[in-house]
């Protein structure tokens, strides 16, 4: 199964096609997803309790995932997912514009390249400030 939670899927099949919306829940063993908004049912709850009342609850109910197609970050456009391996482990990527749909790897990449690129610079660009400001006060004191 190529959807998981917390994924913006857009339904492509049934009564709720065109809809997007959030996964709240995956259940890979039986292939269904729940998604936000989509595949809305009434269930009637009788009060259990005599200080409780009757009510009429809505919520959402399961659908296949085969159902719904992934929404990519970087592009917008729903795709079928393809998968890839980066710094040894597989991840899910966009047929389209092949950028990567796992959001954790994403922003390990983004902090593990930001930590090799601006740290050093901004260390250093700090150190020769400093010196430079201390050492020309007191090469025009000695004179």
């Amino acid at each position: 199964m190529n959807v998981k939670v917390n994924d913006n899927v857009l339904v492509i099949t049934g009564k709720y096609k065109g809809k997007k919306g959030k996964v709240l829940a995956a259940n890979p063993k039986a292939d269904t997803v729940i998604v936000e908004g989509v595949n809305i049912v009434h269930k009637h709850e009788k009060a259990r309790k005599a200080n409780e009342t009757s009510r009429i609850v809505t919520e959402e109910s399961p659908i296949n995932a085969s159902n719904v197609e992934v929404i990519c970050d970087k592009c917008g456009k729903a795709t079928r997912v393809g998968h890839s391996v980066a710094d040894g482990k597989k991840i899910r990527v966009c047929k389209k514009c092949g950028a990567s749909l796992d959001k954790a790897f994403v922003k390990k990449q983004k902090a593990k390249a930001a930590e090799e690129v601006e740290a050093p610079k901004k260390r250093t660009r700090k150190r020769s400030q400093k010196s430079e400001a201390a050492e020309t006060p007191a090469e025009e004191n000695k004179e």
